[in-house]
């Protein structure tokens, strides 16, 4: 292996952790944006997506806040904006360490708002942009789940779904936000083919890279992030964007109702620029873990 670096690196001012790998000298960077907010995803990258480092230098950051970068926001202001700026730091430090113009992004779930706010603010710095469980429109998004989870869940549980406000703006929205989730889960609309999230948690405990107490900030930091962060996550529409300096690319579970993939191909039409689009047909919202041979297949066939 030409290069397996994990260290922290400061990025506007609070260190952050971040892994790369290659298999060779000189492959084109391809920087991975994970989900949540807060939801790490190192030991899954490794486990599901390494066949990418034989053709790219592949760099996980773990998001201010989330896993192995996890620290107390302690009240101080925690936006959107300020992840975009460590993109690009992060992205600076990189093109100019390994000496590349761009780097191609790629942004899962939470990580593809990023992407797609950060491929409008700086093009100049990405070969392509690939979503996959993109977000397009969150309060459509939101709604969509939650219909999934009424639509299958039994009476007792569809009486308690009923009393909850999907745009998550009451007192208990955190509380309710979670409980969605957890139905749409239950009922196979976020990882395919299961019920819960135990197949996406075995890596951690595996991983030489998370010890116990990484296990427990992974745990600590996706709470407060989502804490910090929902509100203003809501209000992301990209529906009115239909024009990017950058090539767009989404990669979709067909059956994902955690993040309606049917919003996305919606939104993929109206887009005037360079696109293009596919649906994984045995994938939910992690068509990168679910599928992941074929995932890693069209992704380096993508950006040959």
């Amino acid at each position: 292996m030409y290069i397996n670096e994990q260290s922290k690196i400061e990025l506007n001012g609070k260190k952050q952790y971040v892994s790369i790998r290659a298999e060779k000298e000189n492959l084109p960077l391809l920087l991975y944006l994970h989900g949540g907010p807060g939801d790490s995803a190192l030991p899954l990258v490794l486990k599901y997506n390494k066949e990418l480092e034989s053709h790219f230098t592949v760099v996980v950051w773990e998001q201010r806040g989330a896993g192995k970068s996890y620290y107390d926001f302690k009240n101080s202001e925690i936006t959107i904006d300020i992840f975009l700026e460590d993109i690009y730091k992060l992205s600076k430090l990189l093109t100019e360490r390994f000496n590349q113009k761009k780097l191609y992004i790629l942004g899962h779930s939470w990580g593809s708002v990023l992407g797609l706010k950060f491929i409008r603010k700086h093009p100049e710095m990405v070969i392509k942009y690939i979503g996959c469980g993109q977000v397009v429109n969150m309060r459509k998004s939101c709604k969509d789940a939650y219909d999934y989870a009424l639509t299958h869940a039994d009476e007792k549980t569809k009486e308690k779904l009923k009393k909850i406000d999907c745009a998550y703006v009451g007192d208990d929205w955190l509380k309710d936000l979670l409980y969605v989730t957890k139905q749409v889960v239950k009922y196979k609309g976020s990882l395919y083919g299961k019920t819960n999230y135990n197949s996406l948690v075995t890596p951690f405990l595996f991983s030489k890279y998370y010890s116990v107490p990484d296990l427990y900030k992974r745990q600590k930091g996706s709470l407060q992030s989502i804490k910090y962060l929902w509100q203003e996550l809501m209000k992301v529409n990209f529906e009115n964007l239909v024009k990017y300096e950058v090539p767009v690319i989404f990669i979709e579970g067909e059956h994902d109702r955690h993040v309606s993939s049917k919003l996305v191909k919606d939104y993929f039409d109206t887009i005037e620029t360079d696109k293009q689009f596919f649906l994984f047909e045995k994938s939910c919202h992690f068509p990168q873990w679910s599928e992941n041979k074929k995932f890693n297949e069209l992704i380096i066939d993508l950006c040959k």
